[in-house]
């Protein structure tokens, strides 16, 4: 089978090689997918630099988290999947040296999700890193529902900066789902256009909009949840946020706290990384994922605000600089055909 590894950390375009590697076989309670579409992450990017999230595998190693594909072989007590099942693949790179940009995967059976013969199989590409990142930021609140679903986050309101990137745009599609009102935060006019596809219920331009006043204006107690993306915004995040409100971060870096502004409102900061959330955080996050994926609530395209950018394998360096140049919408590698 083909497969992209790097043998070193650094440039995509000088580490990366096509390889022929032997087809991985099945253990008890593993599934094998065969790879139709990879999906790039920025995490993906930085380990492939050397940067990324510590996991204690050292190159040679496989990249890429996510993926979509179609079920090839199953393993001794997998009862509930067969072959030719499309899924949907989760943190198959964590802690692991095969990610999703190979032909062929094999992964336990938890890190393998079912996906309806209706749904495209771009919608699984878009899932993985960002929608778990986004259901966790939207379920951290302590006094907030541990699973999203319909009505969960009814009467909530929900403030989502960066709404034209992937997790923010799974942000939005999920909280829409679970029935808050949604505002997002963009830096241009085709990025606005994107996070209203994706279902926010207002848009506002922070290069050319007051964007304290504008949240204001359009919600009196102010944001009970912010999926935040910068952490220079947390000053205006604790200007608008409701009392007792909650600050979701999944970005890292260095930064100061307006410590006495975030004690006035009792809000919280919450520090998010999918990675390394509780197995019954992600299980809970996963099947809220797939729920709202088979009932049709999650969708991906340019028309849901999303826009998927292909690259084949052979280009797989183009795909890692498109998302370090910081690409808007999702990037996704193709590796077999569907």
């Amino acid at each position: 089978m083909r497969a992209a590894v790097f043998n070193e950390p650094g440039p995509a375009s000088t580490v990366f090689q096509i390889v022929d590697r032997d087809l991985p076989l099945t253990g008890a309670g593993e599934v094998r997918v065969r790879i139709v579409l990879s999906a790039v992450n920025p995490t993906d990017t930085g380990t492939r630099a050397g940067r990324g999230v510590p996991d204690g595998v050292a190159p040679p190693r496989v990249p890429n988290q996510d993926g979509v594909g179609v079920v090839d072989a199953i393993g001794e007590g997998v009862t509930d999947l067969e072959p030719g099942d499309r899924v949907w693949v989760w943190d198959a790179g964590f802690g692991r040296a095969d990610g999703t940009a190979q032909e062929y995967v094999v992964l336990p059976r938890r890190q393998v999700v079912w996906m309806p013969d209706d749904v495209d199989l771009t919608v699984g590409a878009g899932l993985g890193i960002p929608a778990l990142t986004a259901h966790r930021c939207l379920t951290v609140a302590a006094d907030g529902p541990q699973r999203l679903g319909p009505g969960a986050l009814d009467g909530r309101t929900v403030l989502v900066a960066g709404g034209a990137g992937a997790v923010g745009n799974a942000a939005i599609q999920l909280a829409k789902w679970s029935g808050a009102t949604v505002l997002a935060t963009v830096s241009s006019k085709e990025k606005a256009d994107l996070a209203l596809s994706a279902g926010a219920d207002a848009v506002i331009n922070y290069r050319d909009e007051d964007v304290a006043a504008r949240i204001r204006e359009l919600s009196e107690t102010g944001p009970h949840l912010v999926v935040e993306v910068d952490t220079a915004n947390l000053d205006l995040d604790l200007d608008v946020i409701a009392p007792g409100g909650h600050i979701a971060i999944y970005v890292a870096g260095r930064f100061s706290v307006p410590s006495f502004k975030a004690m006035m409102k009792n809000a919280t900061l919450n520090f998010v990384l999918t990675y390394t959330t509780t197995r019954q955080e992600k299980a809970n996050a996963v099947a809220a994922v797939a729920e709202a994926v088979n009932a049709g609530a999650f969708r991906v395209g340019e028309e849901a605000g999303l826009p998927i950018i292909r690259f084949p394998l052979d280009r797989i360096a183009e795909a890692h600089e498109a998302v370090e140049n910081h690409a808007v919408g999702k990037v996704v590698v193709e590796v077999t055909a569907a």
